[in-house]
């Protein structure tokens, strides 16, 4: 494999959402289907794992030479990720149709949501978070929407100036310390990033003198966003498509929340002598290599080259051998965190060697 070939297997990625409203479509003309809500989820959390072990680590990385400049000069590479806008809108009005339209037991329903939230978390969470980091008003504004439709615009602004900074440190609550449990870790995630990121934007606006409350504000206008897309989605399908996009959200940050957690557990910077912390580097998160779930992530599993240089794009974001490295790809990563006996056992032998063998202080 190739980086010509990784070029356009990331597009493979599109393949779920027109799964997902194929499988709708065709189980509108067929309600015995039963099964049908749960194929996504199949797929990511028990198909994907199995091709990630087939296939293995993903072998490319781009020569600092001559590929890094020439991706980065790609305008391809940018509109593959800018189209996540239109298409995980499409998918969203597609599956509250469906929602709404078929007849569905409440076991039928949930598969249903949990399929749409998965995706939420890969397109509008993932893609979302790819964007914002770019500078250009483009892929801001499509980072913004993309989050706005699964309710969690404050990300845009705690994300680049919270987490960034503080990754890694008691001041980060988008990093989970030793021993602490996924569920433990949820609600103080939820409660303090949306608090964040209110308080960051705040703080900017006062450094230019004005009031949190300013038109300014963009956190304001995301939100206002997100209300319009649940007065249009209720105009349109009632309180069945309300209830389809709300929970869709909800599925979708939470996802984005167990990531978080997964990517910087039991890691930790080291506070100098000054006060101040040292600078993140590339062993303050957890990487993966995998090699489908790089091309479905936008290589999200580089975690470790993202976090030590995070204006570098996905397709030159680089694997380091020497960054503490996860035994398997995300999606089984997820399903391990869910179950905190099993996370533990398998995750806190790694933390404790890692920092042993790299001859650094746990903590």
């Amino acid at each position: 494999m190739n980086i010509e070939f990784k070029k356009y297997a990331y597009g493979i990625v599109y393949a779920l959402p027109c799964i997902y409203l194929f499988i709708g479509y065709w189980w509108l003309g067929n309600p015995e289907l039963s099964l049908v809500p749960y194929l996504i989820p199949l797929i990511v959390f028990g198909l994907i794992p199995v091709v990630d072990w087939f296939l293995g680590k993903d072998p490319v990385n781009p020569n600092e030479g001559d590929q890094v400049d020439q991706l980065i000069s790609e305008s391809f590479y940018y509109w593959l990720t800018r189209a996540a806008v239109p298409i995980y809108l499409a998918t969203i009005a597609g599956g509250a149709y469906v929602f709404v339209q078929q007849p569905m037991t409440y076991w039928q329903q949930a598969g249903w949501l949990f399929s749409m939230g998965t995706l939420g978390g890969i397109l509008a969470i993932n893609v979302g978070h790819e964007l914002i980091h770019k500078a250009s008003r483009i892929d801001q504004w499509c980072g913004g929407i993309l989050l706005s439709s699964v309710l969690y615009s404050g990300f845009k602004v705690e994300h680049v100036r919270g987490h960034h900074v503080w990754v890694s440190t008691p001041k980060d609550a988008s990093s989970s310390r030793f021993g602490q449990s996924l569920y433990a870790f949820l609600p103080n995630a939820y409660v303090k990033n949306f608090v964040n990121g209110w308080r960051l934007e705040a703080a900017r606006l006062a450094s230019k003198g004005l009031p949190a409350l300013s038109w300014r504000n963009e956190l304001i206008w995301w939100n206002a966003l997100s209300i319009v897309m649940a007065v249009l989605i209720t105009y349109w399908l009632g309180v069945g498509g309300l209830v389809f996009f709300l929970v869709q959200g909800a599925i979708a940050f939470t996802f984005l929340e167990i990531i978080n957690y997964i990517e910087h557990y039991g890691l930790h910077r080291r506070k100098l002598g000054s006060g101040r912390y040292e600078r993140t580097d590339i062993t303050h998160s957890w990487n993966s290599n995998y090699l489908l779930t790089n091309l479905l992530l936008f290589q999200l599993q580089r975690h470790s080259d993202h976090h030590a240089y995070p204006k570098r794009p996905y397709q030159v974001l680089r694997h380091h051998e020497e960054s503490p490295q996860l035994p398997a790809g995300y999606a089984t990563m997820v399903l391990v965190a869910l179950l905190p006996p099993l996370w533990f056992r398998l995750m806190n032998p790694r933390v404790d060697r890692y920092y042993q063998s790299s001859h650094r202080e746990d903590g």
